[in-house]
């Protein structure tokens, strides 16, 4: 027989007795290990939806009878008028921090004097010095504080030295402040935003109000894909955290803590409020707050023209970036977080807790389903050559795909909805393939947030990864 014959029929069998059946029994199993950790996760996140949805039609029904009020003018402004502390640390922002600055003093023009805001750079970072400098000039509550050694540090340490400079500031002055409010140099802040502070601060603690990305010029889908997610978080998913009882962790913008609270906080941890061991110091700050006899509310207000009152900010724009970014999330909440907060609290806390966690386990659930999606398409293929032959699905197997599908298109929807109320249909629309751009950020984070976490125990040590910042919102104009 002619040995190319016979080569060939080895491959063939080959392929068909060890190669085929091979790939068909890790499809199996990818299939089991993805399909029920996503079945488990949709019904997780299904029992938010339910509390929301019972949640809001309640308050409708009893048209917001005990519940915040819903438009700014319905505050009751406060008999005190003290001071409110705005906190913004800035390491490399020359590009952002003037106009973030400029904005302020515009939008909070009728509440000059009622504030003040100590914007942190470092000696070896003269060009974010001189545009803080430049505009003090016009604003005279913006003070500039050095921290005494060069950057970049982490965010926490640049706040702590914030936190010094209020101490030393109240002593000079004679005043204590109300509130501290957290800021990034690249927000561009609402100009009711101090007065929602002002009047709801004292009520539990802390007040965060919602974080409005704004999708970046020519970046319809890395830019675009946080606009989905905050969308989602900051309308469903923390709403339902106040409303069973569990903390809410802060997002260390657009948030303001009570004077007197945040002393208490810094009594805790050695006279500084921020951890600095901490790569999310806002999330754990937010979670610890309870033990220091605080709690946040979440402030969904609209203004006098009928929109939310919220910090908008541009976020990462390049695949690069926002992996990087997201995996300093992932490390801080879900891999650290793990070890420094453990499993404290309540059982809604713990639940909570688990929602935040579990975006690690998610992301290789994804992957697993990726792949099996993969061998799927090969074992199809081969079958069409005829070299593969598909056992019958079992009846289990067939309900766990018909639940899943029906929850993908559940999920699907319900994010839609929550963009399509703060962004429009057109966005809504674009949530849909975005969320496969989101799974994928998801994936390439959480191989690198479990590299560098491996490596932290082996005895490296966490460090801060920066999120450069180059927009404002207001500068930016989408490009379709």
């Amino acid at each position: 027989m002619d040995a190319h014959v016979v080569s060939s029929a080895m491959r063939a069998a080959l392929l068909t007795d060890w190669i085929l059946p091979f790939l068909e029994a890790l499809q199996r199993e990818l299939f089991l290990f993805s399909a029920v950790w996503i079945l488990i996760s949709a019904i997780d996140d299904l029992c938010i939806d339910i509390i929301w949805m019972v949640r809001h039609i309640y308050y409708r029904l009893t048209f917001y009878r005990y519940a915040l009020p819903r438009i700014v003018e319905q505050l009751v402004e406060p008999h005190d008028h003290k001071r409110l502390a705005v906190f913004v640390p800035a390491w490399g922002e020359a590009e952002v921090i003037g106009d973030m600055l400029q904005n302020c003093t515009r939008q909070w023009a009728a509440r000059a004097g009622r504030y003040r805001i100590f914007v942190g750079c470092y000696a070896n970072d003269p060009r974010t010095a001189a545009a803080i400098t430049k505009a003090a000039r016009t604003n005279a509550d913006i003070r500039l504080i050095q921290v005494e050694h060069d950057g970049p540090t982490t965010k926490a340490d640049c706040l702590n030295r914030l936190w010094r400079a209020l101490l030393a500031d109240e002593v000079t002055e004679g005043y204590l402040a109300k509130a501290v409010v957290l800021h990034d140099a690249e927000d561009s802040v609402h100009a009711d935003e101090l007065c929602v502070f002002d009047c709801l601060v004292s009520m539990r603690g802390a007040v965060q109000l919602p974080v409005i990305p704004v999708r970046t010029a020519n970046s319809r889908w890395i830019s675009g894909h946080y606009c989905d997610e905050f969308a989602e978080a900051h309308s469903k998913n923390m709403v339902v955290r106040e409303a069973i009882g569990a903390p809410l962790p802060l997002a260390g913008v657009a948030c303001a803590i009570e004077r007197d609270l945040m002393g208490r906080l810094a009594q805790l941890n050695g006279g500084r409020p921020f951890d600095t061991n901490s790569l999310t110091e806002d999330y754990e700050l937010g979670i610890r707050m309870g033990a220091a006899g605080g709690r946040a509310i979440m402030a969904r207000i609209f203004d006098s023209e009928g929109k939310l009152i919220g910090t908008r900010a541009c976020f990462p724009d390049t695949l690069q970036t926002s992996v990087r970014q997201k995996t300093r999330w992932l490390t801080g909440i879900a891999l650290a977080g793990w070890d420094r907060l453990g499993w404290e609290g309540n059982i809604a806390q713990k639940w909570m807790l688990f929602q935040d966690r579990k975006s690690i386990f998610g992301a290789i659930a994804v992957i697993a389903a990726y792949i099996c999606l993969l061998l799927t398409a090969i074992l199809a293929a081969a079958q069409a050559e005829g070299l593969y032959q598909p056992p019958e699905l079992r009846a289990e197997v067939t309900i766990l795909l018909w639940l899943n599908t029906a929850f993908l298109f559940w999920r699907l929807a319900v994010r839609a909805g929550f963009v399509a109320a703060l962004y429009g249909p057109k966005e809504a629309l674009l949530s849909i393939p975005r969320s496969i751009v989101s799974n994928v950020i998801a994936i390439m984070a959480m191989r690198r947030a479990c590299t560098n976490y491996l490596m932290h125990c082996l005895g490296a040590p966490l460090t801060w990864d920066k999120t450069a910042h180059h927009f404002m919102p207001d500068k930016m104009a989408h490009s379709d």
